[in-house]
């Protein structure tokens, strides 16, 4: 009888640490309503449960995907204190989100015409980097990734205002690649709300401020990129920073990966094939590093199950997909479905963001789920005290294995395609004591945020030219 019941529990195990992704009407969320989870192992059985068959790139564009904490080597008195500060960031990253994202949005003018806020960089929304060489030969430069900005710039020598960064500043008087755009030039309108105007040598300057008062600007240029071990990428519109200002958490500059003509994908157009995919790394101090592919060949996997992205008009570098409902317990919640709706005037809607951690949800949604949740949990579990944004917490430092209902994200308009989420991407650890706590908030606004805490550990591949986002088929 031992040896049955450990067996099981190992088997829950699994099913708490890997992403469900059913598609079709024969296929369906509600057959894994829960699953385990141990606190005191919550980490080391994510860890462990990265699959040996995860797809290998073979020297194509692939880089380590790190989250902030490991590059800054930053500690904190306590998981606590980490996840406290976290939820600061988090806040100034929504709310800046929100801000954008309004139908009632108005770009931030600065004294020189054409300049725009394009992303929302605040102390924490740089929650991933990857390291990227610039210029002929490489100098590797940590580089923010913002999936809902356009520009990628880094700082550059001679620098009149610069923050501090972890690299050396990039010279570009050492590289023989890089070549100042001309004002006049195609490349130089392409810019976001447009240049900035020219230089006193003819060339292009660009400016892009960002939410929370944090800028760059300088010269566009065009430059050669390497990515981890393949093949330079020449011709590469980047942004040269002689003005910087703002908390990007060391990193050299800005990866952008949005869905504009400027980002990296945008401007990889068909040697990319419009595609890239990316796994999250997950939290602790056991995690492994996440990656990001570029390319199609590479980036789509086998098996993935592909909802639509929708583009807003208003936002056209964001990623927006169709949500349809939430399901708890195998159980889907009886709300309209018109509640993530994307408005015809940009309002509402739900986007991805790899900047946000905590998935933020309109009020009546996390109502309900979060009621759900605490019914399906059940009276037997002690509650916490609520923690920042964290307001359902359980104290679970009396238990070697405590029983969690699912939650799954419905797709479309028909209930055959879910994504049922492992406990790992539904409880945060607040400390090293036994204290969980659900890991959804409150949206501000009619905008809803699927944040990197619910992405971490699945395969997210971004189709651009067909227009699709794909989950699954397994963890990474």
């Amino acid at each position: 009888m031992y040896g049955a019941t450990t067996t099981m529990a190992l088997l829950f195990a699994f099913v708490s640490v890997t992403a469900v992704i059913t598609s079709g009407a024969s296929a369906s969320s509600s057959s894994l309503r829960f699953h385990y989870i141990y606190p005191r192992n919550f980490t080391t059985v994510a860890a462990s449960s990265r699959s040996s068959s995860s797809p290998r790139h073979d020297g194509r564009p692939s880089l380590e995907l790190l989250h902030r904490d490991a590059v800054t080597g930053t500690t904190y008195p306590s998981q606590r204190h980490a996840l406290v500060a976290l939820a600061a960031r988090d806040g100034a990253r929504a709310e800046y989100l929100q801000r954008r994202l309004s139908p009632t949005y108005l770009p931030t003018l600065t004294t020189e015409v054409g300049s725009e806020v394009v992303s929302g960089i605040s102390e924490g929304s740089g929650e991933y980097f990857v390291r990227v060489g610039v210029g002929s030969p490489p100098r590797d430069q940590y580089l923010v990734v913002d999936s809902g900005s356009d520009v990628i710039w880094v700082q550059c020598r001679p620098c009149a205002q610069c923050y501090a960064q972890a690299d050396p500043l990039f010279d570009p008087a050492t590289s023989t690649s890089f070549a100042a755009v001309p004002c006049d030039s195609g490349v130089c309108r392409t810019l976001p709300g447009g240049s900035s105007g020219c230089d006193a040598s003819g060339s292009c300057r660009y400016e892009v401020s960002y939410g929370d008062g944090s800028y760059t600007e300088g010269v566009l240029a065009m430059e050669t990129l390497t990515f981890g071990d393949s093949t330079p990428v020449q011709g590469v519109a980047i942004g040269c920073g002689h003005r910087n200002r703002g908390l990007f958490i060391g990193a050299s500059g800005l990866l952008g990966l949005g869905w504009g003509p400027m980002s990296l994908v945008g401007q990889l157009g068909g040697a990319a094939g419009g595609a890239f995919s990316y796994c999250l790394a997950s939290r602790g101090p056991d995690a492994n590093t996440g990656s990001l592919v570029l390319g199609r060949s590479d980036a789509m996997p086998v098996g993935a199950v592909w909802v639509p992205l929708l583009r807003n008009a208003q936002a056209p570098s964001f990623y927006y997909v169709g949500l349809t409902g939430l399901g708890v317990g195998g159980e889907r919640l009886p709300f309209e479905s018109n509640l993530f709706d994307l408005a015809e005037d940009g309002g509402g809607g739900v986007v991805m963001d790899t900047g946000t951690a905590v998935t933020r949800l309109p009020p009546d949604a996390y109502a309900a789920l979060r009621d759900a949740f605490t019914d399906a949990v059940g009276g037997g579990l002690p509650r916490a005290p609520g923690v920042s944004l964290f307001d359902t917490c359980y104290d679970l430092s009396g238990y070697a294995s405590v029983r969690v209902p699912t939650v799954a994200l419905y797709f479309g308009r028909d209930e055959g395609t879910a994504l049922t989420l492992p406990a790992r991407n539904l409880l945060v650890s607040m400390d090293d004591e036994g204290v969980y706590c659900l890991a959804f908030a409150v949206s501000a606004s009619g905008l809803s945020i699927l944040g990197n805490i619910q992405q971490q550990g699945i395969q997210v591949t971004v189709d651009t030219a067909s227009g699709n986002v794909g989950f699954g088929p397994t963890t990474c």
